[in-house]
């Protein structure tokens, strides 16, 4: 789930995590991926997205898991599910059927044993157009260019470029109103992790934190609107955006992909 950009009025405070503490992080992304990896399976033409809701509830009870997203700042649901040119922070509803053509984005997190993790993915249903492709394929490679920028002694400048310059590239736009996050004991914490920036700037990364990094790219403009439910974030021009989201350790070895 993303962050909605702020500014800080004090200097930002980084929760390291220690090895053992990546460790319990890990149980919880392996159940995120799990659940993700089972709702891509699973979607389908007529489903409905509080359906999907349901499935990924399930999936928490039966790994003895609980919903990072519910009840969060009210929040009504487990999972964010936007559909075409929703953005981010889909409610579920009953009302609302997957049909043939969509492009779904899935997000999710859960708790185990007081630690979370986060993830999202764009799913094609049926026959999609080639622009939906092209804008998954390339938000899902922005993903891969800023994990692999995501390394001890480089800055949070070199993951937002990463991601900023693929995806520009390809004639798409990175959403600035949302951003990643640091992750751990709480859903988002410092730092904010946006998908733009310019290289060697910005806080330093250094092993032990933990990151949310979440590409939101748009097929037109950057700018989104907030619809009437307070949550559910779309496209201003109404065209297409894809999500993306892996929860990553910063370690001396490298970014870990804790959600894989």
């Amino acid at each position: 789930m993303s962050s909605t950009v702020l500014t800080p009025k004090s200097p930002r405070t980084v929760e390291m995590k220690t090895e053992k503490e990546i460790a319990m992080m890990r149980r919880a992304g392996a159940v995120v991926a799990g659940a993700l990896a089972m709702l891509r399976k699973t979607l389908s033409v007529g489903m409905s997205t509080k359906d999907i809701d349901g499935l990924a509830m399930s999936y928490l009870e039966k790994n003895n898991a609980k919903p990072a997203f519910l009840g969060y700042r009210d929040f009504p649901a487990s999972i964010c599910v936007s559909i075409n040119s929703e953005v981010v922070h889909g409610i579920p509803s009953a009302k609302r059927k997957v049909s043939n053509g969509d492009i779904v984005s899935l997000d999710f997190g859960c708790i185990v044993d007081g630690f979370y993790a986060d993830a999202a993915v764009t799913v094609p249903v049926g026959k999609v157009s080639d622009e939906a492709l092209k804008l998954i394929r390339v938000t899902e490679e922005s993903l891969e260019r800023g994990i692999a920028s995501a390394l001890a002694g480089n800055r949070l400048g070199d993951i937002g470029f990463a991601v900023q310059s693929h995806c520009e590239q390809a004639g798409f736009s990175v959403v600035r109103d949302f951003v990643g996050h640091g992750i751990g004991r709480a859903l988002h914490e410092e730092p904010q992790v946006p998908n733009y920036g310019k290289k060697g700037t910005g806080l330093r990364l250094v092993s032990g934190m933990a990151l949310a990094i979440e590409p939101m790219v748009n097929a037109g403009g950057p700018e989104v609107r907030i619809l009437d439910d307070e949550w559910t974030a779309v496209t201003r021009d109404g065209r297409l955006s894809a999500h993306f989201e892996h929860t990553v350790a910063i370690t001396d070895k490298g970014p870990e992909i804790l959600t894989r």
